[in-house]
């Protein structure tokens, strides 16, 4: 019996290696995009009038795939940031990938299901009311975040296959800090998860996602949906967040954004938006409103709170060039009056997006 389960498990093993030798070797392209801003805030706050006139974001990424004789696709994705990385490396995002009837599994440092999944108001102007670049021009006390997901840590994914316009997705981070360092020990495990739905009815088309996280001893959870007909698309959601999330990790800094220390003796953060857009041709624009409030303290008897609208207008002007404008209002209202949060103004942003 024993030769015989030896003799088995070589058979196997020379079958399945002759089943990678007969597909062809993985060939990486390069793809990625390059963004860049110019703009202007006026904010009550004069000792940070303008922070920068000029922004920029860019990615390059290479990717690829293979298919081996019994049909499953093997690839890798690697993308690398303009400006520089996370942990101190050029290294934004790099995991592999392997699909089949029974789904997709990622295996790397990338977003996760819940960042994947999480669907938020419209929105195609260059800054955003909801999880965009609005702080890279301007002083807010708490940025909108209705899918508040963690960053780019080495987990583990799997997604089902889609199910009659259902599908289903779970992450886990064994150490939510660490991305593509060595050996990171800061952090705490994370588990992530959405459920989302997309269909059409003659003509009207709906997406709908739940999503959330568990770190430590709390979660926050999200909730989107996106409805077009015609040139139009209505959206929004809304996220709360426990005060606990991300008690129990070794950080006592940025006790705020849920990212560490104790915040038991506050009040959940709740954020939420809404938004329309319109599509006419190469142009479309959208309108944008968020809202955010978070008691990002646990000493403290107040409240972070920001309200937020974007004007955003986005026009194709060739295969991979499309011009961008944004104009922007917000109002932020810190814990301490007369800090640097306790803000409120407006601005105007411009530039070109290139996908390559």
């Amino acid at each position: 019996m024993k030769k015989i389960l030896v003799a088995s498990s070589a058979l196997v093993a020379v079958a399945f290696a002759g089943q990678a030798q007969a597909s062809e070797k993985i060939s990486l392209s390069v793809s990625g995009y390059m963004e860049q801003w110019i703009g202007v805030a006026d904010q009550d706050n004069n000792a940070v009038d303008n922070v920068n006139a000029f922004q920029s974001d860019t990615e390059v990424h290479f990717k690829g795939a293979t298919t081996l004789d019994n049909g499953i696709e093997v690839g890798a994705a690697i993308e690398f940031e303009g400006e520089g990385g996370n942990s101190g490396t050029m290294v934004d995002e790099q995991y592999l990938y392997v699909n089949g009837g029974f789904g997709q599994v990622k295996l790397g440092a990338e977003d996760g299901a819940a960042a994947d999944m999480g669907i938020s108001a419209p929105a195609v102007g260059p800054v955003g009311a909801n999880d965009g670049d609005m702080p890279n021009w301007v002083t807010l006390a708490v940025t909108p975040d209705t899918v508040p997901a963690g960053g780019d840590s080495k987990r583990l994914t799997y997604y089902t296959p889609s199910l009659g316009g259902f599908k289903a997705g779970i992450s886990y981070a064994d150490d939510d800090s660490s991305e593509n360092d060595d050996k990171v020990t800061s952090g705490d495990n994370r588990v992530s998860g959405g459920v989302e739905y997309s269909g059409d009815f003659d003509g009207v088309s709906v997406a709908v996602a739940v999503t959330g996280e568990h770190m430590g001893e709390g979660e926050w959870y999200s909730v989107g949906a996106n409805v077009g007909f015609g040139a139009f698309t209505i959206g929004g959601s809304a996220m709360r967040r426990d005060a606990e999330f991300g008690y129990g990790q070794n950080v006592t800094a940025n006790i705020g954004t849920g990212t560490g220390g104790n915040r038991t003796t506050a009040d959940d953060d709740k954020h939420y938006d809404i938004g329309v857009s319109y599509a006419m041709d190469a142009a479309s624009v959208s309108l944008t409103y968020a809202y955010a409030e978070d008691d990002s303290s646990n000493t403290s008897t107040g409240s972070d709170e920001v309200s937020a609208i974007d004007l955003g207008l986005a026009y194709t002007l060739g295969a991979g060039v499309t011009w961008k404008s944004s104009v922007f209002w917000f109002d932020s209202e810190g814990q301490d009056a007369g800090t640097a949060d306790d803000n409120e103004g407006y601005g105007v942003v411009t530039g070109l997006a290139l996908s390559f």
